[in-house]
């Protein structure tokens, strides 16, 4: 069974930091992409970044692209996302899910099937 278990949100001061961590279980962590995606009150969810342990792909969103970081630990099947210079637009749920797909197809959510429950990140200005 696939799992996914985000942690580390809670509340922040603009330009501060926040690293999610996603442990995950149950399917092939070194070959298969892992994403955070978020999505705010009345919007759209949105991918943010994303990593193929095995060969070490990265990608951002162009909105957290030079403040957010995207790292693996393998041993752990646990993923992080690295949050610097939060702002008041980054306020969200974030998620981590996989596709079963070493592709980071974060344009499309509805892609990516399994998900974990999502962590609250609130950015006060």
């Amino acid at each position: 069974e696939v799992q996914l278990v985000e942690s580390g949100g809670g509340l922040v001061q603009a330009g501060g930091s926040l690293r999610l961590s996603c442990a995950t279980s149950g399917f092939d962590f070194d070959d298969y992409a892992v994403a955070w995606f978020r999505q705010a009150p009345g919007k759209e969810r949105e991918g943010v970044s994303c990593i193929v342990s095995g060969d070490n792909t990265t990608y951002y969103a162009d909105s957290v692209k030079g403040r957010f970081t995207i790292s693996s630990d393998n041993t752990k099947k646990t993923v992080y996302l690295q949050m610097n210079n939060l702002k008041p637009e980054d306020a969200a749920v974030y998620y981590c899910a996989t596709d079963w797909s070493p592709m980071c197809r974060v344009q499309y959510p509805s892609l990516w099937g399994h998900w974990g429950q999502g962590t609250q990140v609130t950015v006060s200005s």
